[in-house]
């Protein structure tokens, strides 16, 4: 049930829809691409066999009720241009953590913005957590705006956390707690 709300939410120029191997081509097209998957946490998918397992992967975890994904859609053009999730669930600490990617030519637009507006929502109040976090690599200074544009606060930072093609880099660790309306 929760999996399909994830599924189906819209914003004004993006919505959700469920992981599938039949978007392997598309979804190919940002996964293949080194500077897209340089601070992500994947690995660069070399071919298209490769992004179909990464996507059965994916969609085997949420299956397992370990993760939620979708693929992000363009509304003008019904085009898939990122994957957004939700992931590393402490239900006794009732928190999670998030995380998205975009399409190279779909940055600096507003999607992440609206995408992680979107996933915070549902998960504060469909999922009802406490509260959520993200970890994103210091010279990723793209994603971290979008976190503080979404009211997440940097909380911390590890240094020489991510080992990069031959670099360090730090972690900057975000987080959001659900404000309670009265």
């Amino acid at each position: 049930m929760k999996q399909s709300l994830f599924h189906s939410l819209e914003g004004k120029n993006i919505a959700f829809k469920e992981l599938s191997t039949t978007d392997a081509e598309e979804i190919h097209n940002y996964a293949s691409d080194k500077e897209v998957s340089r601070f992500i946490g994947w690995s660069l998918m070399t071919s298209l066999d490769e992004t179909r397992v990464h996507i059965e992967t994916m969609v085997n975890r949420e299956a397992a009720g370990t993760h939620l994904y979708a693929s992000i859609v363009q509304k003008a053009t019904q085009e898939i241009i990122g994957t957004a999730m939700i992931f590393n669930f402490d239900h006794e600490a009732n928190q999670a953590e998030i995380g998205y990617v975009f399409h190279r030519d779909h940055w600096g637009k507003g999607y992440g913005t609206e995408c992680v507006a979107l996933m915070s929502n549902f998960a504060f109040e469909s999922l009802n957590l406490y509260k959520l976090h993200a970890s994103v690599v210091d010279a990723n200074i793209g994603s971290a705006r979008i976190l503080e544009k979404n009211g997440y606060e940097l909380e911390g930072e590890l240094r020489d956390h991510y080992f990069i093609e031959e670099t360090y880099f730090n972690a900057l660790l975000f987080g959001k707690i659900q404000t309670k309306k009265d």
